[in-house]
């Protein structure tokens, strides 16, 4: 069973610190969590305060009691909706996650099923299954089938394709994404 503690530390490092760019849809954020989409999480009133005082953002990152909610905010909002503890392999775990936090969980776990599907050799391996974003158990009965027949680097290969291809199509409809695209292929490696 995978990790959390793996899961999250790999992807921290793409998510960085505090921002507010105006290019990025998100605006406002801290180590990935955007005000805009999040405007009620509890963080957001340790970092109004922070503000005001010297050498902001700085002190952020000591803040213990707002580094167990990025913390919690991460395993309750994606890991625990991807029911990560449950995926089997901690690579196609991380994948799933680290998509989940970047595009969100529906797209996230909806290249895993895309993927499993692809590689069911039509469906002479098991039988596709409905790739609509939400990890059930269909999904993770049929992400087992496969990682009992089929090596995870392939799946992950798949996986990592069509996450490169959504990057690709949203610098294509907003060329103002464009400067983050070294940030987002970043993210789409091929090994480990």
């Amino acid at each position: 069973m995978s990790d959390f503690n793996i899961a999250y530390t790999r992807t921290a490092k793409f998510e960085g610190g505090y921002s507010n760019d105006p290019d990025d849809k998100g605006k406002e954020t801290y180590k990935g969590v955007a005000r805009a989409s999040w405007p009620n999480w509890a963080g957001w009133k340790i970092i109004d305060v922070a503000k005001t005082a010297p050498n902001f953002p700085a002190p952020l990152d000591t803040n213990q009691p707002l580094q167990d909610l990025i913390l919690r905010f991460y395993k309750t909002n994606f890991w625990n909706h991807i029911q990560g503890d449950a995926i089997p392999d901690q690579n196609i775990a991380n994948e799933v996650y680290d998509c989940s936090v970047n595009s969100g969980v529906t797209r996230g776990v909806t290249f895993l099923q895309q993927g499993l599907n692809v590689l069911n050799n039509n469906e002479k391996l098991y039988p596709d299954i409905m790739a609509d974003g939400l990890f059930g158990t269909g999904t993770l009965k049929t992400l087992n089938t496969y990682l009992s027949i089929d090596n995870p680097n392939v799946l992950l290969k798949v996986m990592r394709i069509l996450r490169g291809g959504f990057y690709l199509q949203i610098m294509s409809k907003d060329s103002t994404q464009k400067r983050f695209a070294r940030g987002w292929l970043s993210r789409v490696v091929f090994f480990g």
